[in-house]
């Protein structure tokens, strides 16, 4: 190969390179196929930048390649921002390009929410363009409202205050100011009242402690009681507690029927007739003994002959006794 034709290809690949480079640093590769340039116009971009990314759905598309203002007289302070769409991906005209924030730092990014009604875009052609309120617009949004009614409130209360302020008269002033006095005493007596009974409760801790103890132990204690009740034959005890009562019963029975001896003794009355007598015979040999005993017992040398036994003699020395 001649050194001519070497000096010329080498200028053709550096030729190409400038060319290729040029373009990529606008923001164009020439090499990638579908590409398609599009337009959307805006009152304000909020600090959007060339080369930030383009998405559709979330997935990047593309990038914006230019910003320029709009040479339009009559439309003249707008923005008019060129985007390159690297994808075959088709949407209408009616699609929206929503300039958005990408991060809380404020960096901004393009969005195409894309529309399938009416003509396909071509390259070339306008989208609609819109921001989306970042989140501090967004707050700022919301608390406007809040803040032109909160400085109403404030107005009306500072209109109520000086009012009052206005209506009182000095004694009433004087009687507020003894209230708030008197009201900030019962405050500070309440806390030396917690004071105390917090003192209290902790002198009593012990004493505390040791009553839930012996709780525990008591319910523990109620628990075993319980457990050797259930375990317990209590059905069996019941049974022969049951019999036992009516053995009690059937002999309470026989007692008030007159069966056997301690039935008899209590229901035949003579029975108990001869018993009286017996008794009271009983205590009048006795009586008899203790005023005649040499009639019971005789003991004489000489043979003297015992004095009989006389009852109505007897009856007046009971008489005379008693």
């Amino acid at each position: 190969m001649s050194r001519e034709l070497k000096t010329g290809f080498f200028a053709v690949v550096v030729i190409a390179l400038f060319i290729w480079g040029f373009n990529f640093l606008k923001g164009k590769n020439i090499f990638t196929k579908n590409q398609r340039h599009f337009f959307v116009e805006y009152n304000n971009i909020q600090g959007l930048k060339k080369s930030s990314e383009v998405t559709i759905n979330g997935l990047q598309v593309g990038k914006v390649v230019g910003i320029k203002f709009n040479k339009d007289p009559q439309k003249k302070g707008k923005l008019i921002v060129e985007l390159l769409i690297e994808n075959d991906f088709e949407f209408s005209k009616k699609s929206i390009a929503k300039i958005y924030s990408a991060s809380l730092m404020g960096g901004q990014s393009m969005a195409i929410i894309p529309s399938y009604e009416g003509e396909l875009a071509v390259d070339g052609d306008y989208l609609i363009g819109e921001v989306e309120s970042d989140i501090f617009s967004a707050v700022g949004e919301k608390l406007n409202p809040l803040q032109a009614k909160i400085e109403s409130v404030i107005v009306r209360a500072d209109s109520l205050l000086l009012g009052v302020n206005q209506t009182l008269s000095v004694e009433s002033r004087k009687s507020l100011n003894r209230s708030i006095l008197g009201l900030e005493k019962t405050i500070s007596d309440v806390r030396i009242t917690i004071g105390s009974v917090n003192q209290l409760l902790d002198s009593s801790k012990v004493g505390i402690k040791n009553t839930f103890d012996n709780t525990k132990v008591i319910t523990e204690n109620f628990m075993k009681l319980s457990d050797t009740l259930l375990n317990a034959n209590i059905g069996q005890t019941i049974q022969k507690a049951q019999l036992s009562l009516n053995y009690v019963n059937q002999l309470m029975e026989g007692i008030q029927k007159g069966e056997g001896s301690f039935g008899k003794f209590v229901k035949d009355d003579a029975l108990y007739t001869n018993l009286t007598k017996m008794s009271k015979e009983l205590e009048e040999l006795i009586r008899e003994m203790k005023l005649n005993p040499k009639r019971f017992v005789h003991f004489s040398l000489f043979g003297k002959k015992a004095v009989p036994y006389d009852p109505k003699k007897n009856k007046n020395n009971i008489t005379n006794q008693e």
